[in-house]
């Protein structure tokens, strides 16, 4: 089964969680472990990125640990066209819509699309939208993040996606976020849209994941927590728990 034939499959049920594990974070052993933590837990997907300190041999090296220790699906999550794996399921070919440069927008893509088809990677279009703070992302992808008054520019955004023929779109506040995506933002999005929603960035909680649920978003993406939370387990349980009830 493809991966998003599996993804569209599983909204027809429930909401889905995904857990994002950045190869620069940690060693591929202990991404390996981190996924079977959070597959054991429920999460739907293991995606693979991060905006800085991702290579081949990292991407490489963590995908083939995580697909060791759990059966979900592995999605790149990518930096750029240079660290793409032949070991994940598929990949996000996704455009930050928001950036002021046409290397996010299409050039990196046109390099990773040749390579993507020779390696036989699963390619799911996405429109990528970064929200204020943006953090890091949306520093390194020169991106002008959507301020969170401004719900109609993320509409715009989310439609233009959706009009362009894309799969999906994904609202990011940034890794480590002090706030996530607003949940007016969130509702005004979903609402106009035919296309799968997800969300990620600042998303710490289980209160935090259930407003974000009930703001409508298909997916909800979590990574930091499960670097850095003393009792990883018990929290990323809760979120998961949280999104699909």
């Amino acid at each position: 089964m493809k991966v998003m034939e599996y993804i569209l499959g599983k909204l027809e049920k429930e909401r889905l969680h995904m857990t994002l594990i950045d190869p620069d974070k940690q060693s591929a052993s202990e991404a390996g472990k981190l996924a079977d933590i959070a597959a054991e837990l429920g999460t739907d997907a293991i995606m693979v990125g991060g905006s800085t300190g991702v290579t081949q041999k990292k991407m490489d090296d963590t995908i083939r640990e995580i697909k060791k220790n759990t059966a979900v699906p592995v999605i790149i999550f990518p930096t750029s066209a240079a660290a793409i794996s032949s070991y994940a399921d598929a990949i996000y070919f996704m455009s930050l819509l928001n950036s002021k440069s046409p290397i996010f927008l299409v050039r990196q893509q046109m390099v990773g699309a040749p390579v993507i088809r020779k390696l036989g990677i699963e390619p799911i279009s996405m429109g990528y939208i970064v929200v204020e703070p943006g953090m890091k992302v949306g520093e390194v992808g020169m991106a002008e993040p959507v301020p969170v008054n401004r719900t109609d520019i993320a509409v715009g955004y989310a439609l233009a996606a959706e009009f362009f023929g894309m799969s999906l779109v994904y609202l990011e506040a940034g890794s480590g976020a002090p706030q996530p995506v607003p949940t007016d933002m969130v509702s005004a999005v979903k609402s106009e849209i035919n296309i799968p929603l997800i969300v990620g960035g600042g998303i710490r909680s289980a209160e935090t994941a259930k407003r974000i649920a009930d703001a409508k978003a298909d997916i909800i993406v979590t990574g930091t927590i499960i670097e850095e939370s003393s009792d990883r387990e018990k929290t990323l349980g809760r979120i998961i728990e949280a999104v699909k009830t």
